[in-house]
């Protein structure tokens, strides 16, 4: 080979080289930022963490918090209502006269072509009893900031619980696509034994698609199983406050041996404790405030004033000796509205008919209560039953799939026998993971009834 030719090979080696590296690099780089991005865009989370992360992003929640901060502005305002009035004024007036003479007769008056006037005025007032209505007022905000603290508690557990719904949603889904995918190893297992044994002679062709035909059932149950699990995945999402493309994934669910106390227990707690029980108490409260607030309208009211009066005829607003008068007048003033004693009669008959549909409102809630955590009970115990029985059938299931495994590969049992088999232990070990997780989702219903989620 020349020296010539060693060149020029040289050279077309470098450069397809430098083309190689010029390529390659940006590819390289950009299959390493979509790993990394779609690794971020996956994310294993706790119970605990969703809870909290939902909470705090919650608008359901922020909204309450606003409603409170608006019931303590109002009960502010409520105490301002207590506090003095004052008030200040200052004016100045020109008055032109053309026609300043008037005769009376004998004699006659005449005034200036022109005068000016300036008048101040400062009051400050003070009531000093007004039927308790100013102190009624109070009282009433003040419970009403507390109803909206309560209705803001039940916010929370309404957003917490259902949270823990999403959360369990996409728990069931995901542990059902794993035994899918353990089911569909199994099924490819015995294609390829069933094939083998057709190629032998040993089965008939309609045994390799009988196992066939149950690897595509469990893929098509697959494929429903995926779409759900976009669906709850994306709702997830959104109810946590995450970018929407967020692969969220849950490791096993550790439940604790949970000990059912009798129901009774459950009820009580329900009643002392859940926010519509106390809401309602706080209505009351308010409704009695209100027929005082009403019948303190007959009352008389009692004030106290106090007040300057700056006046000054002279072009020059500011104080000359001689030049101006300055009253002060200090006094007390009794008011009394008496036709309130009876135009109110009827005010208060209504007052107390809103506070009887309160006391009314709070049995029949009582009673709803009652009949919630009863039935929550029921349920959570009916699912813990459900699955010590799950248990039960899977251990039969194991037991029957083993027993025409051993029959089937001795061709003592048909392929559509041994399919069988293995649908019965795929379908029980699915009722069983759903079955956990029902009874996990029952018990936080449970909680939520007797008003406990958050506390």
């Amino acid at each position: 080979m020349t020296t010539q030719n060693k060149h020029t090979n040289l050279n077309f080696l470098n450069a397809a080289a430098a083309t190689l590296k010029r390529f390659i690099v940006p590819v390289m780089l950009l299959t390493f930022f979509t790993l990394n991005a779609a690794r971020a865009q996956d994310r294993v989370i706790t119970l605990d963490e969703a809870l909290k992360l939902g909470v705090a992003n919650s608008n359901v929640v922020k909204l309450s918090k606003a409603r409170i901060d608006q019931a303590i502005s109002q009960y502010n305002q409520a105490k301002d209502n207590i506090l003095p009035t004052g008030k200040a004024s200052f004016t100045y007036d020109r008055a032109e006269i053309p026609a300043n003479k008037l005769d009376f007769g004998a004699n006659s008056l005449s005034l200036p072509k022109s005068a000016d006037a300036f008048l101040g005025i400062v009051s400050v007032n003070e009531t000093i009893y007004g039927g308790n209505r100013l102190k009624y007022a109070e009282q009433s905000t003040e419970l009403l900031a507390q109803i909206s603290r309560v209705d803001a508690e039940n916010d929370k557990d309404a957003v917490a619980y259902d949270i823990i719904n999403q959360y369990y949603n996409l728990y069931k889904v995901l542990k059902s696509k794993k035994v899918v995918e353990q089911n569909l190893a199994v099924v490819d297992q015995q294609i390829k034994q069933a094939q083998r044994f057709f190629d032998q002679g040993i089965v008939t062709k309609n045994d390799v698609l009988r196992f066939q035909l149950q690897r595509a059932n469990i893929e098509l149950n697959g494929i429903d199983l995926e779409t759900n699990r976009k669906i709850v995945n994306y709702n997830l999402n959104i109810l946590l406050g995450l970018p929407e493309g967020t692969q969220l994934a849950i490791n096993d669910i550790a439940e604790p041996d949970r000990q059912v106390a009798p129901v009774s227990n459950y009820i009580d707690t329900a009643l002392a404790v859940r926010s519509e029980v106390r809401s309602l108490d706080l209505r009351s409260q308010v409704a009695e405030t209100n027929v005082k607030t009403i019948k303190a309208n007959a009352l008389p009211s009692v004030a106290a004033s106090a007040a300057a009066y700056y006046v000054d005829t002279q072009i020059d607003p500011f104080p000359q000796s001689g030049k101006y008068i300055l009253p002060l007048t200090v006094g007390v003033g009794v008011s009394w509205n008496f036709s309130a004693l009876w135009t109110n009669k009827n005010k208060v008959a209504e007052a107390k008919v809103q506070q009887d549909e309160v006391s009314l409102n709070k049995l029949i809630t009582m009673n709803n209560i009652r009949r919630e955590v009863n039935q929550d009970y029921q349920t959570y115990t009916m699912a813990l039953d459900k699955i010590k029985l799950l248990q039960t059938s899977i251990e039969q299931a194991g037991e029957n799939n083993k027993i025409l495994e051993s029959k089937y590969q001795s061709n003592i049992a048909s392929a559509t026998d041994r399919a069988d088999a293995e649908t019965l232990l795929y379908q029980a070990q699915i009722n069983l993971e759903l079955a956990k997780a029902d009874a996990g989702l029952a018990y936080y219903t449970l909680i939520k009834s007797t008003g406990k989620l958050n506390k």
